[in-house]
């Protein structure tokens, strides 16, 4: 006696879905792989992936990002605690030899500016290397910085961060941050507004690997600073940390904080 088949193949309904499924299938993959593909002129076969998503309609990489036009990418400069060691002699030699050559017209003979360049004597090294490699790799913008740092090798820049945290700093205000001298975003920021206080990064209660100290820098050279970075024209900035900190900040509290940094010592 023949085994008598499941109840549900006996139902014709149910034979003719499956036969019905099996040829749409059949279909689709005929027309999405064969058929359009050949009528679309502009197709080119890549591997099987980008076969299947085309088909679909999908983009064959989700994790491609959008597009940013002409802005400049961030910083891909990895702090490293070996770039805050303090240099050798040879090193520092080197790097006068270049930064006297290159470097004086703009930061001074010594690392002090005349000019709204920023001052390099006694600033930390690591933070040199960051914005010279950033400047070498298109990070940050500046055509004359940028030209000047595509000619250094990644040794020319070491050694002239080495030479330029040998000097001693620019005689600056005293580092005082208490109510009469200091901004309110400059002691404590404002929480409510995400704004993070100064000194927890360029120092006076804190100093964090890789920020600057900023303590007589020329005004004009931070206010330009400050307003890129609220803009995002200057976007080198790990993280966003600056861009975010500056977004919320009016126009009078970024020309109070640039006060307060570019105040130099009398006499």
């Amino acid at each position: 006696m023949a085994e008598e088949r499941p109840y549900a193949w006996r139902n014709p309904w149910f034979r003719w879905s499956i036969v019905s499924l099996a040829v749409l299938t059949v279909a689709s993959f005929l027309i999405g792989f064969i058929v359009l593909p050949s009528a679309q002129r502009d197709f080119t076969t890549g591997d099987f992936w980008e076969t299947i998503c085309r088909a679909a309609g999908l983009p064959a990489n989700w994790g491609t990002p959008p597009p940013s036009g002409d802005r400049a990418p961030s910083t891909t400069v990895i702090l490293a605690p070996a770039m805050g060691v303090r240099g050798a002699g040879d090193a520092v030699g080197r790097g006068a030899t270049i930064a006297v050559q290159q470097c004086s017209m703009c930061h001074g003979a010594q690392g002090a500016s005349e000019a709204n360049a920023p001052n390099l004597a006694g600033q930390y090294p690591e933070v040199v290397i960051k914005q010279l490699l950033d400047y070498k790799h298109g990070a940050r913008s500046g055509s004359f910085m940028q030209t000047l740092a595509r000619n250094l090798s990644d040794q020319n820049i070491d050694d002239v961060a080495r030479y330029y945290e040998s000097l001693p700093k620019a005689r600056t205000a005293p580092a005082r941050y208490d109510e009469t001298s200091a901004p309110a975003l400059v002691r404590v920021g404002d929480p409510l507004r995400n704004i993070a206080p100064c000194i927890g990064c360029h120092g006076g209660t804190d100093h964090k690997f890789g920020a600057p100290w900023l303590e007589g820098m020329p005004k004009e050279y931070l206010l330009i600073q400050l307003k890129e970075f609220q803009t995002g024209a200057r976007r080198n900035d790990s993280h966003a940390q600056m861009r975010n900190m500056t977004r919320q900040m009016t126009p009078a509290e970024i020309d109070q904080v640039a006060d307060f940094y570019a105040r130099r010592e009398k006499g």
